[in-house]
């Protein structure tokens, strides 16, 4: 991992401002903000976490670099979202570790399936989600932005 050091933390209280700001310095950069947006950054616990799902917190060299949370959505299925790295961090393979212990996560729960909203423009991320076995699957959801759902079956 280029001599850094690459840690997973699970989501504590004290991490909501860098899972806010990680995620709004790239939706802001790519895209907008959305009113869903706001409400589940700036209360991530009560949106993700008190559901039945988790956030994953990445640092490198002890400094926070990456998010992602695993939303529940039905028995036996995951939403993988508001996954950001810091700009500064990319490349390094902090995404993927933090996408690999979300897998492993949900797998460990019984989940059969995990799904993503996302945008073709955000190739790197595109790219990455196939090499972990997601696949494009037909598009709904609730985000204007996304233009790409995919899936990783996981029985």
């Amino acid at each position: 991992m280029e001599n850094g050091i690459v840690e997973i933390l699970t989501y504590q209280p004290e991490h909501q401002p860098w899972f806010e700001k990680l995620n709004r310095d790239w939706i802001e950069k790519y895209f907008w903000m959305e009113p869903i947006d706001f409400e589940v950054l700036q209360h991530p616990s009560e949106h993700i976490v008190q559901h039945g799902g988790t956030i994953f917190m990445g640092t490198y060299n002890k400094e926070m670099a990456g998010t992602a949370a695993v939303k529940f959505i039905e028995p036996g299925t995951y939403e993988f979202t508001k996954m950001a790295v810091d700009v500064k961090f990319q490349g390094k393979k902090i995404g993927k570790a933090i996408a690999q212990a979300a897998i492993m996560w949900s797998r460990n729960l019984g989940a059969k399936r995990i799904i993503l909203y996302s945008n073709t423009k955000l190739e790197t991320a595109i790219a990455m989600y196939r090499k972990l076995g997601f696949k494009e699957i037909p598009l709904d959801g609730p985000y204007k932005r996304s233009n790409i759902k995919m899936e990783l079956k996981l029985d």
